[in-house]
């Protein structure tokens, strides 16, 4: 029995018969899975948080393809869930599609984008680049071999405007360096594809770079491994990840998905909806990690020069160019 028939066959049938009066929060996660260490798995920290606080319970659902995106929408919300949010850019046009005929439920989209916001939908973005600048900064500041990497997952305007913000921060400490940047595929199959990352981080590595970036769901784990087998630093995303690999790990990007989701469930039936919020450094809602795990590869020069930066992005002294502005990074040649 699949999943997606448990979900129907068991969750919803309860669901169904208990009513709406329930109205408990649901999460769906995009393709990957919630324990891909990275953006899923985030998501998911901040509906255990919420739940371990509150007492509350939510519904869940890990998607197995592209074509359970509405099914499992509409299920949930006959099911009475409320809010019911999304993980992922491609749950927009679902989402979109499936709000106006259940009104009285409040829909909630992360990382997505729509033309018109319906009244009773929140969209959740986040300043990926601002965060992305800061980890560069990083990666060029440790770096011996003076060439540097990325990979990103799906070749989406999302990820370049990571990698854009990545090259940008590393420009600002190293204007000679040298950025190697793949993408992992085209399909929604490249936010789960560990092998193609080993694979790319092993070219990368051929081709000089001794810091990678992984910005690529749960193809970063393979990044990450390879990096820490092959004796180079990496950099993780979304969630914390330095302790993947203790002292291989120079830092991570980190996107507060789960303080998205938390604030949610939290906000409950008052989420305001018709609206779109974006979460920057500003809202620490992007940030880098720092713990026990890479202290030993964080001198107090590279700290300072974190802060620093993080300021001045925050008091608008310093701009990181948006990807999504002119679609298109002179710092990256993608």
């Amino acid at each position: 029995m699949t999943l997606m028939q448990k979900f129907l066959g068991a969750t919803a049938a309860f669901a169904l018969s208990a009513g709406a009066a329930m109205a408990e929060p649901a999460l769906i996660f995009d393709l990957g899975g919630k324990f891909d260490k990275s953006f899923n798995e985030a998501a998911f920290n901040g509906a255990q948080r919420w739940a371990d606080e509150t007492g509350g319970t939510f519904r869940e659902i890990e998607l197995q393809s592209e074509a359970q995106r509405e099914q499992a929408l509409r299920r949930f919300a006959e099911a009475g869930a409320n809010p019911i949010i999304t993980t992922g850019f491609a749950f927009a046009t679902p989402v979109e599609a499936v709000a106006g005929d259940y009104p009285d439920t409040k829909f909630v989209n992360i990382d997505g984008w729509m033309p018109e916001i319906p009244a009773n939908v929140q969209m959740i973005s986040f300043q990926e680049h601002q965060g992305s600048y800061l980890v560069g900064m990083m990666a060029a500041m440790a770096s011996k071999s003076g060439t540097i990497g990325f990979i990103g997952g799906m070749d989406i305007p999302l990820i370049r405007h990571f990698g854009c913000g990545y090259a940008q921060g590393a420009k600002a400490v190293n204007p000679d360096i040298n950025i190697v940047a793949n993408m992992t595929g085209t399909t929604p199959s490249a936010w789960n594809d560990p092998v193609k990352g080993s694979e790319l981080t092993k070219a990368q590595i051929s081709q000089g770079a001794d810091v990678v970036y992984a910005a690529a769901g749960g193809t970063g784990v393979g990044v990450l491994q390879t990096a820490a087998d092959e004796n180079i630093l990496s950099i993780g995303v979304d969630s914390n990840q330095n302790h993947l690999h203790p002292g291989k790990v120079l830092t991570s990007m980190l996107k507060r998905v789960d303080v998205a989701v938390y604030n949610s469930m939290k906000s409950g039936n008052d989420i305001a909806t018709g609206t779109s919020v974006v979460l920057g450094l500003a809202e620490d809602g992007v940030g880098v990690a720092m713990d026990e795990n890479n202290a030993a590869l964080v001198d107090a020069t590279m700290k300072q020069a974190v802060e620093d930066a993080r300021a001045k992005i925050i008091s608008g002294d310093l701009e990181v160019a948006s990807y999504y502005a002119t679609d298109s990074c002179p710092a990256l040649d993608f």
